[in-house]
């Protein structure tokens, strides 16, 4: 730094000398004044314009971040406790497709003050109940060679996450779509709201229509030990509407969660099945829904409803495979199932329609 500023200096000075030497011939002033004003202006620090020249050139900066879509639906808290068969599945070496379980379904006669004797025999009966376990199977995803040379962040393994989260999200959705009743028959009463019109021809949900669906399910003599109502999103924003003065007793202002009372277990979830009201009829799972069909809440006894999961699988093949496109390809395959063990003892309110 030190050189630099003495050999800028000599420059400056002889600059001046040359042009005081010629001053008084050319233009008639003395040299002294020349010498002294050049060597003043060589003097006075320079403006950096080295802004000027990279003004428009900018630094990018790559982050290993990656943002995903966000969605609830691959939460299923309502599955929390439901008798888990799993154990039953995967075997060592292989992975069975079905599970069997018995239902005995008679129970025996009492006697009472019984004087004749044999004692009758009573066969109580066995039925065998047969799991098939859904098998969900993802397209592939094809990660060329180039692309995992190029990109800053391990898109495997962000693919491997997308897949995951695609197949919980159906696999739930398929769930309490298989847990809801088909519609309304003697042993699965289906009901409608009452309330008033939320603005969209929509009938709201009303504490009452709990009161009533509470008062079916007792009449059917269904046990009041896990009775489980999924609260479809509507019906959640239905009970919020309450009266202030009483909406405290039913539901947490901090969580939107709706409190257990009337029996119930109170669980919700965003992708609840469709109905159509006026049939009380079930959608098919996947059916687009008709602008009058409605989602609704679904109820379920614990003690008739069963899950199970298989391995999850990740089928992967190496460029290296694959010479003429040069990439890997992922995909996987998870076998589940949540269903009902018996047609009863299930249930749903449907928004009717105003």
């Amino acid at each position: 730094m030190k050189t630099k500023i003495l050999l800028s200096l000599l420059g400056s000075m002889l600059l001046s000398a040359m042009l005081a030497a010629a001053a008084p011939i050319v233009i008639g002033v003395s040299s002294t004044l020349v010498f002294g004003g050049v060597m003043g202006i060589s003097l006075i620090p320079k403006p950096t314009i080295s802004g000027a020249l990279n003004m428009g050139v900018y630094k990018e900066v790559w982050t290993k971040a990656v943002k995903q879509e966000l969605s609830t639906a691959e939460t299923a808290t309502f599955l929390d406790g439901i008798e888990d068969f799993s154990q039953y599945v995967s075997n060592v070496g292989d992975e069975a497709q079905a599970i069997h379980l018995v239902y005995m379904g008679v129970s025996p006669d009492v006697l009472i003050n019984n004087t004749t004797y044999p004692i009758p025999i009573q066969d109580l009966g066995e039925e065998d109940i047969v799991i098939q376990l859904d098998k969900y199977v993802t397209k592939q995803t094809p990660i060329t060679d180039d692309e995992l040379y190029a990109l800053t962040y391990d898109k495997i393994a962000t693919v491997k996450g997308k897949h995951t989260k695609a197949i919980n999200i159906t696999k739930f959705k398929k769930a309490i779509h298989a847990l809801a009743p088909s519609g309304n028959t003697a042993d699965m009463p289906v009901l409608l709201t009452t309330g008033a019109d939320d603005g969209s021809g929509r009938k709201r949900l009303t504490w009452g229509d709990l009161v009533n669906f509470k008062k079916a399910l007792d009449d059917l003599e269904v046990s009041e030990v896990g009775r489980r109502l999924v609260l479809c999103t509507d019906h959640v924003n239905d009970l919020l509407m309450l009266d202030t003065k009483f909406k405290d007793q039913y539901f947490s202002s901090t969580t939107g969660k709706v409190y257990n009372q009337l029996g119930f277990e109170f669980y919700d979830y965003v992708a609840n099945p469709f109905y159509t009201p006026a049939t009380k009829a079930k959608l098919s799972f996947g059916a687009v829904p008709a602008g009058t069909d409605r989602r609704a809440s679904v109820f379920f006894s614990m003690e008739r409803a069963a899950k199970a999961a298989g391995w999850v699988k990740m089928y992967y093949s190496q460029a290296n495979t694959d010479p003429e496109y040069q990439r890997n390809r992922v995909n996987f395959r998870h076998n589940f199932i949540v269903m009902p063990t018996r047609e009863d003892a299930r249930g749903a309110i449907i928004s009717d329609n105003v």
